[in-house]
């Protein structure tokens, strides 16, 4: 039997992670997690109060006196819930949803679930939101009070037009809510001249942290309103963010000691890497690279490039006899693990741009996918 130093010895990444989520992470991050953390201890919280200082740092950099941030126990999927669950207060509130995907869609269920009356505007998965569309939905209803997006929306790697749809939500007056999940860290954007009252995104995607839990970025007088509106215990985010302000960045719950220490080594990794605008560079030429190959081994891209996010891509299958799981197997085996499609209207496969990845990579894994073309087409 191995000894557990005979096992740490075992490759450290057995696969290169190209998904939208958790990511390939560096090996500083995971070393971030090697000891155990009092979850109590002044230090800690010191730490957990200077990570919501940077967050709000990287979301609002021009008004970030005006903001605040909230770490969540859970996947994003839960800080989404929770978001959700205490802005919209229990009575005389409705939420519209524009939705053009798998998540927009979980918003829609979410807000079902927790009895909100709420309005959903669909577009086809393969295009972006229509902001004018959009703004016809909340011109037709006086009685909505909130709104919410998803920025980039991963069933097929669409960056919804961000900018355009803020406007919309300006003229209209509502509360907006938006659900960067994907693109937070990776994407550039700026909350206060946006508008945007809520940003929600989580420690495992473009921070290059790991999973266990989400974080919202919010308004400050916009959140400090929702007192007495959660409809759960656990995700009642006005009353974790009141614990934080009021006691020096303290969870209401036991928190994930190792994946904040994680996560703030990761914040310090985007620092060293240039910020964001660096880190969308790269994640923007792995995504050049890797398109441009596919394309060349006979993968057509989903989406037109106006339409395309950094973060992840999806790409058709190259006919209709074309088995994704043998496909995924031989690259598993050469050390690359792929997204399998989200998308209900045809066949797709996904491939992400994002984490401790690098354009040779991605020619790497490009260089791979043809020889496996090529033997494919021989036999």
């Amino acid at each position: 039997m191995k000894s557990l130093q005979e096992n740490a010895a075992v490759t450290e990444n057995p696969y290169l992670l190209l998904t939208p989520g958790p990511l390939t992470t560096t090996r500083s991050v995971k070393e971030a997690m090697m000891k155990d953390w009092c979850t109590w201890d002044e230090e800690y919280n010191r730490l957990v109060a200077s990570i919501r200082k940077r967050l709000v740092q990287l979301a609002a950099p021009t008004a970030a006196d005006a903001y605040t941030a909230v770490l969540m126990q859970g996947s994003g999927t839960f800080s989404v819930e929770a978001t959700i669950g205490t802005v919209l207060p229990k009575q005389g509130g409705k939420l519209v949803i524009a939705v053009n995907g798998a998540y927009g869609e979980r918003i829609v269920q979410i807000a079902k679930v927790l009895g909100i009356p709420v309005a959903v505007v669909r577009f086809d998965e393969r295009s972006p939101i229509d902001p004018e569309l959009f703004e016809q939905a909340l011109m037709s209803d006086p009685l909505i009070t909130h709104a919410a997006i998803v920025h980039c929306e991963t069933t097929t790697g669409i960056l919804n037009p961000l900018p355009e749809i803020a406007e919309v939500i300006k003229r209209r007056n509502v509360t907006f809510i938006v659900d960067a999940m994907s693109s937070f860290g990776g994407v550039e954007l700026n909350m206060h001249e946006l508008g945007i009252d809520y940003l929600i995104s989580s420690s495992n995607k473009c921070i290059q942290g790991v999973p266990g839990f989400g974080f919202v970025v919010a308004r400050r007088e916009a959140i400090a309103a929702c007192k007495g509106h959660a409809r759960s215990l656990s995700l009642d985010l006005y009353d974790q963010w009141d614990m934080m302000e009021r006691s020096n960045s303290k969870w209401r719950y036991t928190s994930p000691t190792h994946v904040v220490r994680a996560f703030d080594q990761a914040l310090k990794e985007l620092e060293l890497e240039g910020g964001i605008a660096a880190r969308q560079e790269r994640y923007s030429s792995n995504q050049r690279v890797l398109t441009q190959g596919m394309e060349e081994a006979g993968f057509p891209a989903l989406l037109p490039l106006e339409w395309q996010s950094p973060i992840i891509t999806a790409f058709r299958y190259p006919s209709a006899e074309f088995s994704f799981e043998t496909f995924y197997a031989s690259l598993k085996k050469e050390g690359f693990v792929l997204y399998p499609g989200k998308l209900t209207s045809e066949p797709t496969f996904r491939i992400g741009s994002i984490g401790d990845v690098q354009p040779s990579d991605m020619a790497r894994l490009v260089a791979v996918i043809k020889n496996i073309q090529s033997s494919v087409h021989k036999e």
